[in-house]
């Protein structure tokens, strides 16, 4: 056999062992970057699946799932819980999704020592281990990388202008061209937090690709699942329809469109006036407020003042004032005459339908 003939049949070996999948996955979760852990409480709250649901192997056609996440773990803590990410650490667990919550402080900006945030201590020496040191030996040993809400995914919060620590979203720290063991780039869903459906829905897909019944994950140059970030807040709001008859709110008590005070939905990437927050209820402008961009990689910088209205704002609804106001005329005059009954709706002796049976003689 030649060597191309060798090296195709193991190529084909090897994709054909890669649609078999997996029977069994770790997820790794660590938290311990710059956040609230408000991700980890609002993936809880997800209902299709449940978390639940995935762990207990209640959704057909998943791999065993084997979840780490210090909120969720039935470990005593401390080493106990450490166990299988320092076995990832040196090799000895595959295969696993690595999922890490918070922004990634920049350690090298650190001159004389010390640490932003850490994960356990080092055996040898006591020191507190840094969240760089586990994404370092981590990210490369995972068969994929999720980042988790806005601060893991572009920085967020602790990103923002002016901060001391260096944060960053954690494609920036692994390189937005990094490929995990199974060839994927960092999977980014943000939110801050997470919509919990948005999540479970994107590990759910992962989990199907990894069992071999799935494509990878559809993502966008952000690297975000392009079917939930695909469409902006205004394309879902239940309040888009005001903004078109250029009739804006005035204050938070309105149920009219409140891009006039502050709502950034035209241009934001985000689902949740669809989706709703829990149960398909609630919704930052489904229930009055304002989108203030927290599922954007710009966040927060570029949509302060939260409450101003937003640049270019003004522009855009003054330019569709006219046709605002000659839509919102033309729809009374149709609204009036729809609001009234046929004339034939009468209990006389003739009928006035204009009912004509031509066809018969």
């Amino acid at each position: 056999m030649s060597v191309d003939s060798t090296l195709e049949a193991t190529q084909e070996a090897s994709a054909a062992e890669d649609r078999a999948g997996f029977d069994e996955i770790h997820i790794l979760w660590i938290s311990e970057g710059m956040s609230c852990d408000g991700d980890t409480v609002s993936m809880t709250a997800s209902g299709q699946p449940a978390i639940e649901d995935v762990v207990q192997g209640l959704v057909p056609g998943l791999p065993k799932v084997h979840l780490y996440n210090k909120v969720l773990s039935p470990s005593l803590g401390g080493e106990d819980y450490l166990v299988p990410f320092r076995a990832a650490a040196r090799g000895e667990l595959s295969p696993f999704v690595l999922v890490i919550e918070g922004s990634v402080p920049n350690q090298n900006i650190i001159e004389d020592g010390g640490y932003w945030t850490s994960f356990g201590n080092d055996p040898d020496t006591g020191e507190p281990l840094t969240l760089n040191w586990w994404i370092d030996r981590l990210a490369p040993k995972a068969w994929a990388v999720v980042a988790v809400g806005t601060c893991a995914t572009y920085g967020g919060i602790h990103a923002m202008a002016g901060n001391p620590t260096g944060c960053m979203g954690l494609a920036d720290y692994l390189g937005w061209d990094f490929r995990s063991q199974a060839a994927l780039p960092v999977i980014n869903v943000p939110g801050c937090p997470i919509q919990p459906e948005n999540f479970m829905e994107t590990l759910t897909w992962l989990l199907y690709h990894a069992a071999g019944s799935a494509p990878p994950p559809p993502l966008d140059d952000m690297l975000r699942p392009q079917w939930l970030f695909g469409k902006t807040v205004h394309e879902g709001c239940d309040r888009a329809a005001y903004y078109e008859q250029a009739d804006f709110a005035k204050d938070y008590n309105s149920p009219k469109c409140l891009v006039k005070v502050g709502c950034w939905g035209p241009v934001v990437n985000c689902n949740v006036p669809k989706r709703g927050w829990m149960a398909g209820i609630g919704g930052c402008p489904n229930v009055g407020g304002i989108c203030i961009g927290c599922t954007m990689p710009s966040f927060p910088d570029a949509f302060m003042p939260f409450m101003d209205e937003p640049t270019g704002g003004s522009v855009s609804t003054t330019l569709i004032k006219p046709y605002g106001a000659v839509i919102r005329r033309l729809r009374g005059i149709t609204s009036m005459a729809v609001n009234k009954e046929p004339k034939w709706h009468h209990n006389g002796p003739e009928l006035t339908t204009g009912y004509d049976p031509h066809w018969r003689p």
